[in-house]
This record gives structure tokens, C-alpha cells and sequence, in this order.
């Protein structure tokens, strides 16, 4: 092993001299050569070396050089790369409004050119920028362009840089699947080059990312290559924090052997390199250990110990989770005021992180058709149409203007003619144009009332279906039982058992008719909504007391983690669309899996999430679950069935008050459906 890392410390070495050789040659060779573009082009090989080493002091007064004799010289590549360095060394030192500036001045440079991978090169470093100043969209459309360049050019250094760009783009955007594609591809580009650093770094996130998904299995996977990858010289804080998160992985299995082998090794490795942030992230994963293992005692010491770390480096992220194992541990104890304390201070910086740290909406980003056309290449194209480079123009020959003011003169006396002779046409023509607005305009709002009485119609009919089929449920079976009872095929202590069942299903058509009837009365007239502020979480107890059978029955986690708050909409309405969701969650659940029910504000809003780690959607079914002309329907997880026609009704109540609704969902992981309503009435 020294072996290998005095040769590993030898190669570097040799490295660093080569380069240093490299640039005291091109500083030489600089000051011998005449001032002339051969000139230009030595400066900026120098310039280049001395970027990679980090030397920017001396590559900025390199470039200041190399841009006065580009200009006196009329070189416009010069210009162009000579910018773009100063461009890059200014994104270094955090200077976005100075690198911007020079960007789009080496953009034009290029342009004037017809640089096309000069300009990818640019549109790459500006997504670049701008993702890192939260402009995703603007980011991903530059990095998109370049890319395409790139991977035409076979350009592996900069698809590396550009893939990492997009990756982190769609991360920040909440677009995981699109996050994981282009890391994945910018490991294949480093891996193809060599890149040691890069592909750690991208094997990591894709771990991290996988881990977020709760593909647990392949977040292991990716978390043991980059454990394979370190160096331990050189990689101590890489190696301090992917071992916590691999013994955690392996926690979510109970694979308690393995887990604690990580966990133990990545709280020492961290404790001797006094990396908190790591003995933190250690301490809460062993704490929680302990205490799935029992180990009542010596959890508490770790948690204790990560609690008074979390607080003196502020890391919120994990004193949130430490205050979550403290719940637990209390509570196992059984110091249920000690877990209330816990519990409060719990709720309070979830809160607080809730407001800062809002969830993350996809970002609507036109995708860019490539196949034809590129924006690079169309900016170029448009350049040199635009552009004159020179060219003798018309004016230049006497004989051409001559002609062209005759052929100009002939052309206005024949409008003079077309005018007089149109001229008794014109009051004509705008009688039958206001004429033919009128009759348009009246036709638009009659096809426009049409439509509303048929979508009101549709919405009806399918609203109808679905009350109808859950009412047919539960008063079959209540049928069933009765008749039971009265041919004496069960006997009274059996159908005793049985009453707890038929008292849900009767609940059920209860509560399905009150709403009904409540609803019917209301929208007798016409499917209009009649908003009103309620409290959302009564709405959330109730639909939640009516499936507290079915959800014993399967051995279902309930967790309910609303909170009091009021929106603005059609009551009967909204309990409907919760009412479906929640029996939704329910089918597809299996033995003990957990169901979370919660609300919070962003920007104004209710934002309302029914989550489940079910059995969860496909992506090709994604896409029908709101489809008003596909019944789409698949069996419960115990053979419920359904109309199929649930949440295309949940998608028309929801709009009809102003909000949205969409899902996440990864299958055998499971599902998130939200909803986002008004908190009060719009401004007139």
C-alpha cells in the first residue's frame, strides 16, 4: 500500500514539474516571437496553463496583453478566446455580473467568426452561471444547445462539464429521473477520460439521488463504488461522509451487522479527522440503531451527543431528524411529557425549514428540438445574413439607384390607381367586416356555452358513477350480512364479529348520501362551485374516521400530520377529492405500509399531500390517471376494484376552485398526489 502511494505522490509530482516545464518553455517562446496572430495564439496556450494551475493573477495579465494585440491586429479570434478566459476566471471568483459582461462579448466575437464550438463553449459556462443563480430554465436551454455541439464534435471534457450542468439543473428543478439520466451520463463521459475526481463526485450524487427516491438497494450500490474509488490521502472528507450514509442504507433493510460496520467505522473515521458534520450524521444513524435494537441507554448517550453537535454548528437538517429519534426514544421509555417536549421543538423547526425551504415545482422548460436546428447555429446563420462583411451595396452603382427610383416612381402611381379605384369599396368592405365580428362573436359564445353545459354534463354523469359504485358497495354488502342472518347461515356470535364491518359499510353509504344530497342540492342549476373558508384538517379527521376499518384490516400506519388551516373553495367538492384519495391510498397499501396525510402554505397557497409507500404508479400510467377519455382502473393490493373514473373527477372538482393537482410516484416505492387550493377569495 505505501508502495502504491509513493508512486501515486511521484506520478502527481511529475505532473505538476511537466506543467511548470510546460509553461516556463510557452513564457520563452512569448517573449521571442514578433507581435503577430502566431503570437496571439502562444499567449493563449499560456493563458489556458495557467488556468488549470489556478495562476490567475498572472493569466489576467497575460490576457489583458493578448487582447490590446488582437485588437490592433484585427484578430478577432484572438478577441474572442482572450475574453472568454477573463469570463472564466471572473465565474472563479464568484463575479457572475463581470463573467456575464465578458461572456457576451466573446459570444459575439465568436459569432463574428462562425465559431460554432466557441459559442457552444460560452452557452455552456452562461447555463452554468445561471443555474447557480437559481435561473434554471435559462440554464438548461444554454447547456442543452452546447451539448448538442459537443456531443456532434465528440468533445469530452466539455459534455462532461455540460452533463454535470444539466444534471444539477433538473436536481434543483425536482426533476429526480432527469437528474439521474444526465449524471449517469456525464460518469460514462469521465470514466472515457479518466476524470478520477468527476467520477467520484457522479457516482456520489447518483447515490444521494437514488437514496432520495428509496431505491435503497441501488444507493448502496453507488455508495460502495465510490467507497472502492477513494484515495485515503486525499479524499478524508468524501470517505467521512458516504460511510454514515451507507450504514444508514443499510438500516433501512434492518440489516443490522452490516449497518453498524459503517456506522461505527464512519463515526471513528470522522471523530479522528474532526469533521462534525460527519460525527453528527454518524451519531443520529447509530442512535437510531440502538434504538431498533433496544438499546434504550446507549441511544440516548449518542443522541444526546448529536443534539448538542447539531445545535453548536447549526445544521437543521439533521437536528430535525435528531428531535424525531428523541420522540421515539422517549416515548419507548415511555416519559411521554419528555416526548411532548421533543414533539414541539420537532413541529417548530419543521416550520421554520417549511418556510424556507419550500418544495421545489417543476419548472416548466420548453424542450429544444435539436434535430434540424440548433439556436447556435441559427444565431450564426442570422449573423452572417444580418451582416454586410464589406460588401458593396446597391447605392454603390449609379446605374442600379437610377432604376430603382424609376421602378420606385411607376410603383407609386400605381398605387395611386389601385387607391382611388378601391377607395368607394372601402366603406363596403368595413359594413361586412363589423358585420361578420358581430356574427362571430355571437357564434363564440354560443359554442362556448355549449361546451360548459357538456363538460358540466360529463362531470356530472362521472361524479354520479363513482357515488353510485361506492353506494352499491357498501349497501351489497350490508345486503349480504343481513341475509345471512335471516337464512341462519351464520350464527349470532359470528355475526357479532361481523359487526364492526357492516358498521363501517354503513358509515360508507351514510356519509356518501349526507354529501350527495348536500352537494345535489347545492348544484341543482349548474356544476358552479360555492366557495367558502373551511378548516381543511376537520375535512382530513373525518374522510380519515371513515376508513380506519379498512386501514386495521391491512395493519396500515396512519400518520396524520395536518395542521389547522382554512381555504377558499367548495367544501363538498374538496371532501370528495380527499375522500377519493385517501380510499385511493388505502387500496394500494400493503401490510404495514404507511400513509402520511398533510397540508402547509407556499407562496399563499394550501398545498395538500396524500403520500403512500405502496405499491405505486408506473411511468407509462402516470399519464392515464387523468385522463377524462380513458377509464383507466387497476385492482387493489387486495382485490378492491374501482369505477376507474376517480381521479379524472378529483382533476375537474379540483379546477373548478381554482387549483391543481399532480403525482409523483415511483413503483414499489410509492406514490405522493398534491393538491393546491386558494386560501381566500380573488382579488376583484
Amino acid at each position: 500500500m505505501k508502495q502504491l502511494l509513493t508512486l501515486a505522490s511521484c506520478l502527481v509530482s511529475f505532473f505538476i514539474f511537466s506543467q511548470n516545464d510546460r509553461i516556463d518553455d510557452l513564457t520563452v517562446q512569448l517573449a521571442y516571437q514578433k507581435a503577430d496572430s502566431t503570437k496571439v495564439d502562444l499567449s493563449l496556450m499560456l493563458i489556458d496553463e495557467l488556468y488549470a494551475v489556478e495562476d490567475y493573477k498572472k493569466a489576467l495579465l497575460y490576457i489583458n496583453q493578448t487582447a490590446k494585440l488582437s485588437e490592433s491586429l484585427n484578430y478577432t479570434k484572438g478577441l474572442a478566446e482572450s475574453t472568454y478566459y477573463r469570463a472564466l476566471i471572473y465565474t472563479q471568483r464568484n463575479d457572475y455580473y463581470n463573467a456575464i459582461d465578458n461572456y457576451d462579448k466573446s459570444r459575439k466575437y465568436y459569432l463574428q467568426i462562425s465559431d460554432t464550438l466557441g459559442i457552444a463553449k460560452v452557452s455552456n459556462s452562461i447555463g452554468l452561471i445561471e443555474i447557480r443563480r437559481g435561473n434554471y430554465a435559462v440554464g438548461l436551454k444554454n447547456s442543452l444547445s452546447a451539448i448538442d455541439i459537443f456531443e456532434k464534435q465528440d468533445l469530452k471534457d466539455e459534455l462532461s462539464s455540460a452533463y454535470n450542468n444539466l444534471a444539477e439543473a433538473y436536481f434543483k428543478t425536482n426533476q429526480i429521473d432527469k437528474a439521474i439520466e444526465f449524471n449517469i451520463k456525464a460518469l460514462e463521459v469521465r470514466e472515457q477520460i479518466n476524470d478520477r475526481k468527476g467520477i467520484i463526485a457522479s457516482t456520489k450524487n447518483i447515490a444521494d439521488l437514488y437514496s432520495m427516491r428509496k431505491e435503497h438497494r441501488k444507493a448502496i450500490e453507488y455508495y460502495e463504488k465510490v467507497l472502492d474509488m477513494l484515495n485515503p490521502t486525499n479524499d478524508k472528507d468524501v470517505r467521512g461522509e458516504i460511510l454514515p450514509k451507507l450504514g444508514s442504507e443499510y438500516l433501512q433493510f434492518k440489516e443490522y451487522d452490516k449497518a453498524s460496520d459503517y456506522l461505527v467505522e464512519g463515526l471513528k473515521y470522522n471523530r479522528r479527522e474532526g469533521n462534525q458534520e460527519g460525527i453528527l450524521r454518524a451519531l443520529n444513524a447509530i442512535g437510531n440503531l440502538n434504538l431498533q435494537k433496544k438499546k434504550v441507554r446507549l441511544a440516548e448517550i449518542q443522541l444526546n451527543e448529536a443534539y448538542t453537535i447539531a445545535q453548536k454548528i447549526d445544521n437543521k437538517t439533521e437536528l430535525l431528524e435528531n428531535y424525531k429519534l428523541h420522540i421515539a426514544l422517549d416515548s419507548t421509555r415511555g416519559y411521554f411529557q419528555n416526548a411532548f417536549f421533543w414533539q414541539n421543538k420537532y413541529y417548530d423547526l419543521k416550520e421554520e425549514l417549511a418556510e424556507t425551504d419550500q418544495p421545489v415545482f417543476p419548472t416548466d422548460v420548453e424542450p429544444l428540438d435539436l434535430h434540424d436546428s440548433n439556436p447556435i447555429e441559427d444565431d450564426i446563420n442570422n449573423f452572417e445574413e444580418n451582416s454586410t462583411d464589406g460588401k458593396k451595396t446597391w447605392l454603390d452603382n449609379p446605374l442600379i439607384l437610377y432604376g430603382a427610383l424609376a421602378a420606385t416612381a411607376l410603383l407609386l402611381v400605381l398605387l395611386l390607381f389601385i387607391f382611388i379605384k378601391n377607395r368607394k369599396q372601402k366603406a363596403t368592405i368595413a359594413e361586412q367586416k363589423e358585420k361578420l365580428e358581430q356574427e362571430k362573436v355571437r357564434n363564440e359564445a354560443i359554442l362556448e356555452q355549449t361546451h360548459h353545459l357538456e363538460e358540466v354534463n360529463q362531470v356530472k354523469d362521472k361524479l354520479f358513477s363513482i357515488v353510485s359504485h361506492d353506494l352499491k358497495d357498501s349497501i351489497s354488502s350490508i345486503k349480504a350480512f343481513l341475509d345471512l342472518l335471516k337464512e341462519d347461515s351464520i350464527s349470532k356470535e359470528e355475526f357479532r364479529e361481523l359487526i364492526p364491518e357492516l358498521s363501517e359499510n354503513a358509515n360508507n353509504a351514510s356519509s356518501l348520501l349526507f354529501n350527495l344530497l348536500n352537494w345535489s342540492k347545492s348544484q341543482m342549476q349548474s356544476l358552479e362551485p360555492k366557495p367558502e373558508l373551511f378548516n381543511i384538517q376537520e375535512v382530513f379527521h373525518t374522510k380519515m374516521a371513515l376508513v380506519e376499518q379498512k386501514v386495521e384490516d391491512k395493519r396500515i400506519v396512519l400518520i396524520d400530520e395536518s395542521q389547522r388551516d382554512f381555504i377558499y373553495a367548495d367544501r363538498s367538492m374538496v371532501e370528495i377529492v380527499i375522500q377519493n384519495l385517501i380510499t385511493n391510498a388505502v387500496k394500494f397499501s400493503r401490510t404495514g405500509d404507511v400513509i402520511t396525510i398533510s397540508n402547509q402554505d407556499v407562496n399563499g397557497k394550501a398545498l395538500i399531500c396524500v403520500e403512500d409507500t405502496g405499491v405505486g404508479i408506473s411511468r407509462e400510467n402516470i399519464d392515464k390517471l387523468f385522463n377524462a377519455n380513458k377509464n383507466f382502473t387497476t385492482v387493489g393490493t387486495k382485490n378492491e376494484k374501482g369505477t376507474g373514473l376517480g381521479l379524472t373527477i378529483a382533476k375537474d372538482l379540483v379546477e373548478l376552485n381554482n387549483g391543481r393537482i399532480w403525482v409523483e410516484s415511483t413503483e414499489n416505492v410509492g406514490s405522493k398526489f398534491f393538491i393546491e387550493l386558494p386560501k381566500a377569495a380573488p382579488i376583484a
